[in-house]
């Protein structure tokens, strides 16, 4: 989508997406990851998400990368923090303990920026994004991240005829061939229709919501 769209979405409080609790997949599943203390942890278009926070809360570095200014200034007053503000490359960077959201365009990462990230954390970025995009985003996180990372990834399946992105649908066959490099493991799939009025009204007749874990 192009930047315009996603900063009147912030501008207008059209932010379904958000979610109003830490996510339960993630609670449930990081766990599973076996990852060192103190591991840094990149979320792509992190939004305000109260992920963030809980991710920081199990002791990780916490690198957040997120397009909306509003979005990031929104967090860390919710959170009651008062981050130190900075610039790094095309990035405006906010800072507070080991919690970092960069405000930017994801695609204008570079290798050096995440180098040292050895854990990916995905809720909302690839299920954001419509084809090439998304293809350029996997491709983006195959080319930087090293060896032994591991993440989570949250995916939507369903008719796409049915009902326009974003959400995007992205079924198993796409995930599996986006991360092929990621030995993608799905840990659950479920249908979230009944939580889910937009799709129902729409005549979607069902909203798979899959996890899957992902190590290089």
């Amino acid at each position: 989508m192009q930047a315009e769209f996603w900063h009147k979405r912030w501008a207008d409080n059209q932010i379904g997406f958000h979610q109003r609790q830490v996510n339960g997949d993630l609670q449930q599943y990081w766990p599973s990851l076996g990852l060192a203390p103190g591991s840094k942890v990149l979320v792509p278009l992190c939004g305000k998400s109260l992920d963030l926070a809980w991710l920081a809360g199990q002791g990780h570095q916490v690198l957040g990368i997120e397009l909306s200014q509003r979005a990031v200034e929104d967090f860390f007053n919710e959170q009651r923090l008062t981050p130190e503000v900075g610039q790094r490359g095309a990035f405006k960077t906010y800072r507070s303990g080991n919690l970092q959201l960069w405000c930017g365009d994801f695609f204008a990462l570079s290798a050096e920026d995440i180098a040292d990230c050895t854990a990916l954390y995905d809720r909302a970025a690839v299920i954001a994004l419509p084809p090439a995009l998304r293809q350029r985003y996997a491709a983006l996180l195959s080319g930087y991240l090293g060896s032994g990372c591991r993440g989570l990834v949250i995916t939507m399946d369903y008719d796409q005829a049915l009902l326009p992105g974003p959400p995007f649908a992205v079924v198993d066959a796409q995930m599996r061939q986006l991360f092929a490099d990621w030995q993608p493991h799905e840990l659950e799939a479920r249908d979230i229709l009944a939580e889910s009025p937009k799709f129902v009204q729409a005549g979607v007749p069902m909203l798979l919501e899959r996890v899957y874990r992902l190590q290089r």
